[in-house]
């Protein structure tokens, strides 16, 4: 049985630093920071999942995303993989990027990749959440 995404999304507190990117049509938003702490609420819109830090909010409308998608690609900058989850909605564009933050180029944290690997084990590279209720 597939889970939800409000699983998964608890689920990715084990991921530790992650970068998290929006990109529209004009602009890109990135930011550093870890999932943790959510909270839930249904609004018109749908069913949203929220963080609230210091310096920065978070709100997913978890209806809107359809797949979900673990990538490995190569830095832009730097000869070293990156660990990406990709949150795709229903043009299965990229909602919300979710890449692993290193320290120092190429240095991840204890853990954080084998954290990556073992939900990417878990829930398989591509998978289809089950509507959170």
């Amino acid at each position: 049985m597939n889970p939800t995404l409000k699983e998964f999304l608890e689920a990715c507190e084990t991921l530790g630093m992650l970068r998290l990117i929006v990109t529209s049509s004009a602009a890109v938003l990135e930011a550093k920071d870890t999932i943790e702490k959510l909270f839930y609420a249904e609004l018109p819109k749908g069913k949203y999942a929220n963080m609230h830090k210091d310096t920065l909010e978070f709100h997913l409308n978890m209806d809107a995303i359809k797949q979900v998608k673990f990538e490995v690609g190569e830095a832009k900058r730097g000869n070293f993989p990156t660990y990406a989850i990709r949150f795709l909605d229903e043009k299965n564009e990229p909602a919300l990027s979710a890449f692993l933050q290193w320290g120092k180029p190429g240095e991840y944290a204890p853990g954080q990749v084998a954290a990556w690997q073992a939900l990417r084990e878990q829930y398989g590279e591509v998978w289809e959440p089950l509507p959170v209720e």
